[in-house]
């Protein structure tokens, strides 16, 4: 099974905003070739993470401005190039420096 980790500070952001970003940290062995977030765990939305995140990189990832009058709290999930899905974890996507970790 494939695991999130979370790594946050303790400040929170007013509101998810297009200017908001996060990292996703890619600590699995197999590269990422999606991310999806979704606020209510049915409909999904994609990021683009271009190519993907290899194995033991990192990226930034940048909100949509589609997203400005949404909530904090979203769940996270990844897909992998095995075609593989983490399970969905929940987040505060108001919380600065938030870090996604996806593992094996």
């Amino acid at each position: 099974m494939r695991t999130v980790l979370l790594a946050l500070s303790l400040f929170a952001l007013p509101a998810v905003s297009h200017a908001y970003s996060f990292t996703i940290t890619n600590s699995s062995s197999s590269r990422i070739t999606g991310v999806e977030v979704s606020e209510d765990g049915r409909s999904w939305g994609y990021f683009d993470i271009g190519r993907g995140i290899p194995a033991g990189t990192s990226t930034e990832v940048v909100w949509d401005s589609s997203t400005d009058d949404s909530g904090c709290e979203w769940q996270v999930r990844a897909t992998f190039a095995d075609e593989s899905v983490s399970d969905p974890t929940s987040f505060d996507f108001c919380e600065e420096d938030l870090e996604i970790e996806f593992d094996d």
